[in-house]
């Protein structure tokens, strides 16, 4: 099972979502040592690479963008394409040494690229990213996020900074983002989100105090939804965002 990713595009058969075998990845240019395993499991079939921006798919196959094959791949196969995608992401971006530019080695038995020089290690990069659902009375906090063309409004989200808590994220983002004090954080679940690296954490919160005041280069609008309110567009059920959402709508919704 070889996963050969171009840029953020996966190499499937265009008609049915079948991943390439061998032989599709030598005309490639990918030899058998090219391919990452995708788990440390010496038995485990699963191959992972990635090919120059340039190369075209062969006939009858295409590339496609990982977040596009929703639906296509079942949520096993999105699973292993996520984890795929970020062994080769690693692979890619570690071929030499961050500190003193030697070409790096794969050290068995783990997911680590050692310089053989300085001794400097790298690993797949994790990015822990916060979400949080403010609650409101009978209501729930919404957004529309800056840098997107779709109206989908979701819960708040944002990275996780260098000393901080996860916790401290949530009280920090909220209140950058739409002005907002908050309390009784609550964990609701986590999503492993390979675009490219994320692995993001939800929590509701109770809203405490203040009037929303959006962080304009980061929110386009952000409003409280309650009962009786249409439904707006919402993240779709594959994603931790559609999940926490439809587990605390407010009462009247459906979807």
């Amino acid at each position: 099972m070889n996963f050969v990713f171009r840029r953020d595009e996966l190499l499937v058969v265009e008609e049915t979502g079948v991943l390439p075998d061998a032989q599709v990845c030598a005309g490639l240019g990918l030899p058998p040592q090219a391919l990452q395993p995708v788990w440390l499991d010496p038995g485990a079939p699963q191959r992972a690479a990635h090919v120059e921006p340039d190369i075209e798919a062969p006939q009858g196959y295409a590339f496609r963008k990982l977040r596009g094959l929703f639906g296509v791949l079942d949520d096993h196969g999105m699973a292993q394409a996520g984890r795929a995608y970020q062994i080769a992401e690693w692979a890619r971006t570690h071929r030499y040494c961050g500190a003193c530019g030697t070409p790096a080695e794969r050290v068995a038995g783990e997911f680590c690229l050692r310089c053989p020089a300085c001794g400097h290690s790298a690993y797949p990069r994790i990015s822990p990213a916060m979400m949080v659902l403010v609650r409101h009375g009978d209501g729930i906090l919404l957004a529309r996020h800056a840098g997107r063309i779709s109206a989908i409004y979701t819960a708040l989200a944002g990275f996780v900074e260098p000393g901080e808590s996860i916790e401290q994220t949530v009280h920090r983002e909220v209140y950058e983002e739409v002005g907002l004090k908050v309390g009784n954080l609550r964990y609701f679940g986590s999503q492993s989100w390979p675009f490219p690296n994320s692995l993001m954490i939800a929590y509701t919160a109770d809203y405490v105090s203040g009037e929303i005041r959006v962080q304009e280069d980061e929110i386009l609008e952000a409003r409280w939804f309650g009962p009786g309110d249409p439904m707006p567009e919402i993240a779709g059920r594959v994603s931790i965002a559609g999940a926490l959402i439809r587990a605390h709508m407010p009462q009247g919704w459906a979807g």
